[in-house]
């Protein structure tokens, strides 16, 4: 089963990630931004190589600012809050995206009810994260020789063959609690638990591991 013609490519020689949660002002917020940040630093500018990271909510918040909290955690995280707007999740979101990373699996279920062929490609953080672990880097296409668009669609085709031979530990394992109206230092953990779940997404999606501090 494949995505019909026009779903889920963004365009030529582009991928989409949409990152998801529920008002995407705290969570999603969190994840675009350390994605865009983490790509940065492993390929310079993520543009040059074709991934596009964006959020939106399924309860979205349209035109909301993104929490304080999620914004002190961002930058202390060293990633760029400035500029970000609220969106709620919309059917064109869905159709345009290669990979949805949700934060819950509620909201990978929502995603997946919208249709679009969005259940292969559609996938909670912790999830897809627990899934490339298992996918040895040696069987996607070379990010140098075949481009990193290439790499990163191969690399969800993979993640989706396993996801039912790779079950969750526990029920709880795949899910980020949302923080929204937490304190500071409860933002700050959630901030460091999606930091540590998409380094080896980002490493994975573009053959580049972080660099040692």
């Amino acid at each position: 089963m494949t995505a019909p013609e026009g779903r889920g490519i963004a365009g030529p020689g582009t991928f989409r990630i949409l990152h998801v949660s529920t008002g995407n002002v705290c969570r999603s917020p969190i994840t675009e931004r350390l994605t865009r940040h983490a790509l940065s630093d492993r390929l310079g500018d993520p543009l040059t190589g074709g991934l596009v990271v964006e959020s939106a909510g399924t309860w979205g918040h349209e035109g909301a600012a993104m929490e304080a909290h999620a914004e002190a955690v961002l930058t202390e995280l060293g990633a760029d809050p400035s500029g970000f707007v609220g969106r709620e999740l919309l059917d064109e979101h869905v159709i345009r995206a290669d990979l949805v990373l949700t934060a819950t699996r509620d909201h990978r279920a929502q995603v997946i009810s919208m249709g679009h062929s969005a259940g292969l490609r559609t996938f909670t953080l912790k999830e897809f994260t627990r899934l490339v672990r298992a996918i040895d880097p040696a069987t996607l296409p070379d990010p140098l020789d075949d481009g990193v668009v290439e790499r990163a669609r191969a690399l969800v085709r993979a993640a989706a063959a396993l996801r039912g031979w790779l079950l969750a530990p526990t029920a709880d394992a795949d899910e980020v609690n949302d923080p929204y109206g937490a304190p500071l230092p409860f933002f700050r953990s959630i901030g460091d638990e999606i930091a540590t779940a998409l380094d080896p997404v980002v490493t994975a999606l573009t053959g580049v591991p972080a660099r040692l501090p």
